[in-house]
């Protein structure tokens, strides 16, 4: 009795994790917010941008928009593993990945979309290369490459981890 009493108390102890989900779609507003900034910027100084400037301001909407569709599926994903189902059947447009992603997937999306964020971050130094000095570049470079065998060994872990379960 008291063991099933406390294993219910602990499994409802999921329903914890919704306000972080909440918190991370005021994130994502925020996110709009900044992105319509951005936008408002850079149609304001298109006429006397030069390349460079007119390349950055469009990396800065993709990295905007990366991190957006990063918080989706951290949200999606999150609260459909660890919260509750989503009830799709009225939802014609609902796409196809959710549903699907367990938390293997959700960590290497995770990964990958960091990955990308920090690539953009990176063209847009080199793209205003005089901007930064050597050791800051340097810096970039190595946090990035961090990042990618990160995601690497991530992989690898998780590829050993399924072959193992295999057996």
């Amino acid at each position: 009795m008291l063991e099933r009493t406390f294993e219910r108390a602990l499994f409802a102890c999921r329903w914890l994790l919704a306000p972080f989900y909440a918190a991370l779609a005021i994130g994502l507003v925020v996110l709009l917010v900044k992105l319509l900034q951005e936008l408002g910027h850079f149609i304001l100084h298109a006429w006397e941008s030069n390349e460079s400037q007119t390349i950055l301001g469009v990396l800065t909407l993709v990295d905007l928009s990366f991190t957006a569709s990063l918080l989706i599926i951290v949200m999606f994903s999150g609260y459909e593993n660890f919260v509750s189902k989503f009830d799709h059947t009225d939802h014609k447009d609902w796409p196809e990945w959710m549903g699907t992603i367990d938390f293997t997937g959700l960590k290497l999306k995770l990964m990958s979309s960091i990955v990308a964020i920090s690539a953009i971050q990176l063209l847009k130094s080199f793209m205003d290369v005089k901007a930064y000095s050597d050791r800051e570049l340097y810096w970039l470079v190595g946090i990035h490459m961090v990042f990618v065998v990160s995601g690497i060994l991530m992989a690898l872990t998780d590829r050993i981890a399924a072959g193992h379960h295999d057996k």
